[in-house]
């Protein structure tokens, strides 16, 4: 007897679980309950300390009685003054009533599906707290529009005093233009097809274009796809990294035990753009530059070194296609290095270099 397919997670549940969630242990237990709303996955959790900070307000009494959203009330208060913003200022800035805000850092939820590197989903989650941030109005300095009143600037960036939290934690499903919940072997066979669609669109132009060359014969015109033959078979970063995953000496571990990704899909000007930004789970203590002085000997040494502390083999690689940690000429000092066999890598490792040095790409 064929066992049942696995219920896969969507947005309305994976919300429905985490607002069930007792505040005081919601760290704890957000793991545990999707396990139970979604049986067969295994999930796993990772946090990132990336601060943001939400547009929803809340006007408040001192002890916590809440008057209403701030822009609306703002707006109800403001039409009172007829509109004058300094006498509304004026008015409440003798009250003592305050605003609330929601702080926030991201989470990520996986699961795997399958064997492969992209056999897993991710859940995008901010874990928040709303604050007491600070008085209804800036005591100090008159607004110059309503605009100060419903966005305001005063309130504080630093930590905030435990007295100050309201509520929370609580887990929230982001709104990551289309990246909230994704499988991601079907999110990179959308990448795929998506860019082969929009460059398929484009074949009349790029059938006509050519490339104009001035020499000593005179003029002469090449196709432009006698120059690129290969145009459009144009593979997307976001494939190549779970290609380069699988094919280096990373593919002994998972991607999601490293790697988050911001996932973006959305349509902009009639154009579709989808791709993601990869983030390390746990980035390294220093950036990894190059220096002139710095033989790809010494190169080989560091980014070993990378390895150890991240605990994933060519992780430094990866690392440097995101570009920030590690910066690409690295990568094409020890491709260099490799080519005129002055350093060693593994067959594996050096094929995926090799053909990244060729072509490189970066996020």
């Amino acid at each position: 007897m064929n066992a049942a397919p696995l219920r896969l997670p969507d947005a309305g549940s994976i919300e429905a679980v985490a607002a069930a969630l007792d505040p005081a242990s919601v760290d704890d237990d957000l793991v545990p309950a999707l396990a139970r709303a979604f049986s067969g996955f295994e999930f796993s959790m990772a946090r990132i300390d990336d601060d943001y900070w939400r547009d929803t307000r809340s006007v408040i009494r001192p002890d916590g009685t809440r008057l209403g959203e701030l822009r609306p009330w703002m707006m109800a208060e403001l039409a009172k003054d007829g509109g004058d913003t300094n006498a509304l200022w004026l008015r409440l800035k003798e009250t003592d009533l305050q605003i609330t805000e929601w702080r926030g850092t991201s989470a990520f939820v996986f699961a795997p599906t399958g064997p492969a590197a992209a056999d897993y989903i991710q859940i995008a989650l901010g874990r928040e707290i709303e604050w007491r941030a600070g008085p209804i109005v800036n005591p100090d300095y008159r607004p110059f529009g309503e605009e100060e009143l419903f966005d305001p600037s005063w309130p504080r960036r630093d930590q905030l005093p435990e007295t100050d939290r309201l509520a929370g934690p609580v887990y929230r499903l982001l709104n990551r233009a289309g990246g909230a919940f994704v499988h991601i072997r079907s999110f990179l066979e959308r990448c795929g097809r998506s860019e082969r669609d929009r460059r398929e669109a484009k074949r009349p132009e790029m059938e006509r274009r050519v490339i104009r060359e001035v020499g000593p014969d005179g003029v002469r015109d090449t196709p432009f796809l006698d120059v690129v033959p290969d145009w459009f078979d144009y593979v997307p970063r976001e494939i190549r990294f779970f290609q380069d995953w699988e094919q280096s000496s990373a593919s002994k571990h998972r991607v999601f035990a490293h790697w988050a990704l911001d996932i973006r899909d959305t349509t902009y000007k009639g154009e579709r753009e989808i791709g993601f930004i990869p983030r390390p789970l746990r980035p390294p203590k220093a950036r990894l530059l190059p220096t002139p002085d710095a033989s790809v000997h010494l190169l080989m040494d560091r980014i070993e070194a990378v390895d150890r502390e991240l605990g994933l083999p060519f992780g430094w690689f990866f690392l440097m296609t995101h570009g920030h940690w590690v910066d690409p000429d690295v990568g094409l000092a020890i491709a260099e290095g490799f080519r005129t066999q002055r350093v060693r890598l593994p067959d594996r490792d050096a094929r995926v270099l090799l053909r990244w040095a060729d072509r490189t790409y970066g996020f």
